[in-house]
């Protein structure tokens, strides 16, 4: 069919659900280009007529290309979720409405966790059904099982995704927390910061060389004010759909990225990113004027 028109505009058209797929399956926006790319050049070779239903079968042939990619992935030594993050979902909290809809095009961190430790069919038949309506029969024809069987995946999974523990604390409450913690932290108020740190808080920060924890809230309290040392720039997003902190450098470049789970009124768990390398290949939101902090005597002169 070698590059059909009709063929090239179906694919144009569902080539967004199908990275969306492919992400949740994959956990890399990268991955799932490659993959989504893969199964257009699948259909690229196809003979002119053979297939029918062009959006059923390149979501048949991208779920395919998922399978194989986390079989290869079990079957090689790979870092685990403790060492790799996804690629997070970065937009900026304005408390709009369309948050919701962050919130449910997100890949969290959390899920991904979860869905980590399922199998790959199990996965795939949790993410198609669940996430994008795709009928149990349309799910065994692509894991190669009966339609029973793929229920049954999808229920297994289900009941590991919703064993999942979430913050309790409603979404304004989660804001007051951050909004706090970042001021404390631009201040260096260590009272302030102890307020909203639980006593026994864990920091876990990754960093392309491995990940460094921090138990405790002095100790997180501490490293919260030497970090800001290195910070030009610092305000909230959301991060997967939850209320974070994205730092920038003095040079205006993406510098860091913070989850916090709060409970009770206070952060129980922060999970960063310093990857400055990392970040630059995300869609990030840019500073604005009033991100900026103030420049100590100790630090580096102003943005550039």
């Amino acid at each position: 069919m070698a590059y059909d028109d009709t063929v090239a505009v179906i694919f144009d058209q569902q080539r967004e659900r199908l990275v969306a797929v492919a992400h949740r399956m994959l956990g890399s926006r990268a991955d799932a280009e490659d993959a989504v790319q893969e199964a257009w050049l699948r259909l690229a070779r196809q003979e002119r007529g053979t297939v029918d239903n062009v959006a059923g079968w390149l979501t048949t042939v991208v779920g395919r290309i998922c399978i194989d990619v986390l079989r290869a992935r079990r079957n090689e030594p790979q870092p685990a979720y403790d060492d790799r993050l996804p690629d997070p979902v970065v937009t900026e909290d304005d408390e709009a409405p369309e948050d919701r809809a962050v919130l449910a095009d997100s890949v969290g961190m959390a899920l991904m966790v979860v869905l980590d430790s399922l199998s790959p069919d199990e996965r795939l038949a949790f993410v198609l059904h669940d996430m994008f309506a795709v009928p149990f029969a349309e799910i065994g024809q692509i894991i190669g099982k009966s339609t029973d069987a793929s229920k049954m995946a999808a229920s297994r999974a289900r009941r590991k995704v919703q064993g999942t523990s979430r913050p309790a604390d409603g979404r304004v409450q989660q804001r007051e927390v951050v909004d706090a913690f970042l001021a404390a932290a631009r201040q260096g108020d260590f009272d302030g910061l102890l307020r909203v740190l639980d006593p026994d808080v864990e920091w876990r920060t990754h960093r392309p060389n491995g990940v460094v924890v921090k138990l405790g809230a002095t100790e997180v309290m501490r490293s919260a004010v030497r970090g800001m040392r290195a910070v030009g720039a610092a305000r909230r997003v959301l991060i997967d759909g939850e209320p974070g902190i994205l730092t920038w450098g003095r040079n205006g470049k993406p510098l860091g990225l913070m989850t916090c789970t709060v409970r009770d009124g206070r952060i129980v768990e922060v999970t960063g990113r310093l990857d400055p390398g990392g970040l630059a290949a995300l869609d990030l939101p840019t500073p604005r004027p009033e991100d900026w902090l103030p420049v100590r005597r100790d630090d580096e002169a102003g943005p550039s």
